[in-house]
């Protein structure tokens, strides 16, 4: 594995490696949940990175303690990362997967600093911070605290059901600052979601803790992601969806279409040669382009989404809900200083 090209600064080769090669201690574990799973234990450099400008993000910093994710989503954006250490990006991002085990310690000590100023941080948005590994290592109750002590305001994006174990430490945190809880539900079809997230909580059980944390006084928006072309986006498998997001009680619904970036695109596209070899040639054409979906057939997703949501009685992601991200861009504007704290991310959305 190539640890030392994990640099601070994609673009400037050679600026100092995010982690130490010789600090990293590889581990298995002979149970159930975690067979065939290898485990790079890490002590990180840095953990609050800088979103690249050229990003689609409405946001600026991100905290991620993981790399790679056994939700093993074929689609995953993410999978492009893991070849920055030669590893491939199937497989091993489903099986190999870097634990930054310092992530808490260092987050408080970079919160600390007087180069930081209390912009939002996102998290959950490059791989999901609530993934299986999280159960042991239990990295995030250590990074809401330390969010919590400094009232710093954050948002969480996640498939996975253990965020419910920090439950009382987000109410904690949404006393003194803001909190945006968001969890992602593209579709409810239980075929789909058997073959294309098999590593996931089922759709329900990730409904199930939008109606816990609505019900614990926490706005939870749902990331309806990703609506993906001729699989998930029948009329009937838009209403369905959005009405058990409804009836879980979310505040907002966001439709987001599949994209196919390097590195996921080869993944997914070998998955529906496999399971549905009838739609590789239109998803070809679909994604012709680039890494996007014809803009025409966002905008349609996105309108059928949004006239089902005023119809069940949700809305779109507003300011000042759910993530609260739009509103935090203003105050990084503000207050993020020029070449802040920590690395570069190496790829998001």
């Amino acid at each position: 594995m190539r640890w030392d090209n994990l640099v601070e600064n994609t673009r400037e080769a050679g600026t100092g490696t995010l982690f130490a090669a010789d600090a990293v201690t590889t581990r298995t574990f002979d149970t159930p949940e975690f067979r065939g799973i290898t485990f790079h234990e890490i002590r990180a450099r840095s953990i609050v990175n800088r979103v690249p400008g050229a990003s689609r993000m409405p946001f600026e910093w991100t905290v991620n303690p993981y790399r790679g994710c056994t939700h093993a989503c074929v689609y995953c954006f993410a999978r492009k990362t893991h070849s920055y250490l030669d590893l491939d990006t199937g497989l091993d991002f489903d099986s190999q997967i870097v634990v930054k085990i310092n992530a808490p310690e260092l987050l408080r000590r970079e919160l600390a600093s007087s180069r930081w100023h209390g912009a939002h941080i996102a998290m959950g948005t490059n791989v999901d911070c609530y993934q299986r590994a999280e159960g042991r290592y239990r990295l995030m109750p250590g990074i809401i605290t330390a969010l919590r002590d400094h009232a710093n305001p954050f948002s969480i994006l996640t498939k996975g059901t253990l965020i419910l174990r920090d439950l009382e430490l987000l109410k904690q945190a949404a006393e003194v600052t803001e909190v945006g809880i968001s969890v992602s539900v593209g579709f409810v079809d239980p075929e789909l979601w058997r073959t294309v997230e098999p590593g996931t909580p089922s759709p329900e059980r990730r409904l199930d803790v939008v109606r816990a944390l609505s019900e614990n006084g926490i706005d939870c928006g749902v990331l309806m992601a990703p609506v993906i072309p001729f699989l998930g986006d029948r009329p009937d498998q838009l209403r369905a969806t959005v009405r058990a997001i409804a009836d879980a009680g979310a505040s907002s619904v966001t439709p987001l279409v599949l994209h196919l970036r390097p590195g996921a695109r080869e993944w997914f596209m070998q998955w529906v040669g496999q399971h549905h070899p009838q739609l590789v040639r239109r998803y070809q054409q679909m994604y012709e382009d680039g890494a996007y979906a014809p803009t025409w057939y966002q905008r349609t997703i996105t309108r059928r989404v949004h006239e089902l949501a005023a119809e069940f009685g949700i809305g779109p992601a507003r300011r000042g809900e759910a993530r609260r991200i739009s509103v935090q861009r203003e105050r990084l504007d503000r207050q993020s200083p020029p070449g802040g704290p920590g690395s570069t991310q190496l790829t998001l959305l």
